[in-house]
C-alpha cells in the first residue's frame, strides 16, 4: 500500500470521503501542507505523527475540508422553505415549534439564511428552531462567533444585510435575535447513532454532501438522513443529488430550483427510454462492448474552454493555456495525456467545474459509468449551471435507465439556455 493511499483510506474512515469524488490532487496537497507544517521531512514520518495526535488529524481534515458556501446560496430552496413551514404550522395547528436541521452547517451561512427567512416571513421566534452541525469543530466555532467578510454575500439582493447585520469595518455581525433561533454543536453524519435521542425534523438541508461519498456510504448516510427526517417531513439537497435521492426512494416535490425532496412508499420505475438532448450537443457513443481506443475527437465540436468559473475568480494566463491545453488534448483522442494534465491543473490551480468536467467526459468515453458519475457531479456542486455538464450527466443516467434524472438535467439546461437567449437579445 502507498503511504498515499493511507491518507485516502484514513479519510474514507474519517469523514467518508471517496477520493475519486474530489482526486488524489486535492487530498495529496493537503498532505503536503500538514507534513510542511509539522516540519517533518517524509510522508511515512507524517504518517506516525498523525496516528498519535487527534490534534493532527482534525487538522488533516479541516485542510482537506475547504468550505465554499455563502448567505442564501440556492435562492429558491429559501422560498420553498417559507410556503411548506406555513403549510407545516397549519397542519400541527402551531402545537409545536418547527424543527429543522442543517447539516453539514459549515461556518454557519445556510442555518443563519434559514432562521432570517422564516422570521422575515413573519413566523415567531417561538415556533421554529434551527439545529446545524457540521463535522469540523473549526467550522462550528466560526459559525458561533457569527462574524462574516464580503465573500459570504454573494449574487442575491442584499437587504437582508441591513436588516439583520451590523458592520464594523470590513466584517459584518450578525445580529442576536437570528443566533437565538440556531443551536450549533459538532456531529458526523456516519455515526448511526447521530441524534438518537431527538425528535425528528420537519425539515432536513444536507446539501452537496452525499456527491463525496462512494455508494456504500452513500447508502449508509441516507439511512441517517431519513431517520433524522419526519415521515411528513422535506429534505433539502445539493443540484447534483436529485437522480441519487431518486434511486433511494424519495422523489421531488415539484418545484423547480428546489431541491427539495419527500418520501413516497417505493420508488415507480420507468421505461430505460433514451431521452434526446434538447441541446446541440455531442454525446459519448455508448454500448455494452469493452471501450475500444478512439482516434476521433471526443465531440464533432469541442465546446471552448471556459475560464475557471468558482475558485478561480481572476485566472492567470497560465491557468487560461492549461485549460485551452486540455480541451486539445481530449478532442485529439490522447486521454492518458489530457488526465494529467487535468490533474497538473488541479494540483496548481485549485478545482473548477470545466476540468472536473473533462475528468468525468474522459472516464465516461472509456466506459467507468460510476467514475463519470462522480466527476460531472462535482463539476456540478463547483458550478450548478455548466451545461455541458448537466446534458452529458443527462445522457448518461438516460442509458441507465433513470429516465426522470435524466429529464430534470436536461430541463435544466434548457432553462439555461433560454435565459441565455434572452439576455442576449437585450
Amino acid at each position: 500500500m502507498s503511504s498515499d493511499q493511507r491518507f485516502f483510506d484514513f479519510l474514507k474512515e474519517r469523514i467518508g470521503l471517496d477520493v475519486s469524488s474530489v482526486g488524489p490532487a486535492i487530498i495529496e496537497r493537503a498532505v503536503r501542507q500538514r507534513t510542511a507544517a509539522q516540519q517533518v521531512e517524509t510522508s511515512d514520518e507524517y504518517w506516525h505523527h498523525l496516528q498519535g495526535s487527534r490534534e493532527e488529524q482534525q487538522a488533516l481534515i479541516e485542510a482537506v475540508i475547504v468550505p465554499e458556501t455563502w448567505f442564501f446560496r440556492y435562492p429558491e430552496s429559501f422560498a420553498t422553505l417559507v410556503r411548506l413551514a406555513t403549510k407545516r404550522l397549519a397542519e400541527i395547528k402551531g402545537m409545536r415549534a418547527l424543527r429543522i436541521l442543517s447539516l453539514p452547517c459549515s461556518t454557519g451561512e445556510e442555518p443563519y439564511s434559514i432562521a432570517m427567512a422564516l422570521l422575515d416571513t413573519g413566523l415567531a421566534p417561538h415556533q421554529f428552531k434551527v439545529e446545524g452541525l457540521d463535522v469540523s469543530p473549526l467550522s462550528v466555532e466560526r459559525a458561533k462567533h457569527a462574524c462574516y467578510t464580503r465573500n459570504s454575500f454573494r449574487g442575491q439582493p442584499m437587504d437582508f444585510r441591513e436588516r439583520h447585520f451590523t458592520v464594523e469595518g470590513e466584517r459584518y455581525h450578525l445580529s442576536e435575535r437570528v443566533r437565538e433561533q440556531v443551536r450549533l454543536q459538532v456531529g458526523n453524519l456516519l455515526d448511526p447513532t447521530l441524534l438518537a435521542d431527538e425528535a425528528p425534523y420537519d425539515f432536513v438541508f444536507c446539501r452537496n454532501l452525499l456527491i463525496y461519498f462512494d455508494q456504500p456510504t452513500q447508502q449508509q448516510v441516507f439511512q441517517v438522513l431519513k431517520r433524522l427526517t419526519h415521515e411528513d417531513g422535506v429534505l433539502f439537497i445539493g443540484p447534483a443529488e436529485g437522480s441519487l435521492l431518486g434511486r433511494l426512494g424519495m422523489r421531488s416535490i415539484g418545484i423547480a430550483q428546489s431541491f427539495a425532496f419527500s418520501r413516497h412508499s417505493a420508488p415507480t420505475p420507468e421505461p430505460p427510454t433514451f431521452i434526446a438532448p434538447p441541446l446541440p450537443v455531442s454525446l459519448p457513443v455508448r454500448n455494452t462492448a469493452p471501450p475500444t481506443v478512439r482516434s476521433r475527437p471526443f465531440a464533432t465540436q469541442a465546446p471552448a474552454p471556459a475560464a475557471p468559473r468558482s475558485f478561480d475568480k481572476t485566472p492567470s494566463t497560465d491557468a487560461a493555456v492549461l485549460l485551452a491545453n486540455i480541451a486539445t488534448l481530449a478532442n485529439e483522442g490522447k486521454s492518458l495525456e489530457a488526465r494529467a494534465a487535468c490533474e497538473d491543473y488541479l494540483r496548481g490551480h485549485g478545482p473548477v467545474a470545466q476540468v472536473f468536467y473533462w475528468l468525468g467526459l474522459l472516464s465516461d468515453v472509456a466506459g467507468s459509468v460510476l467514475e463519470a458519475q462522480g466527476y460531472y457531479r462535482k463539476a456540478l456542486y463547483l458550478e450548478p449551471q455548466h451545461p455541458e455538464t448537466l446534458m452529458h450527466l443527462a445522457a448518461l443516467l438516460a442509458s441507465q435507465g433513470d429516465a426522470a434524472g435524466a429529464r430534470r438535467l436536461q430541463e435544466r439546461a434548457a432553462r439555461n439556455e433560454r435565459t441565455a437567449d434572452s439576455e442576449r437579445k437585450r
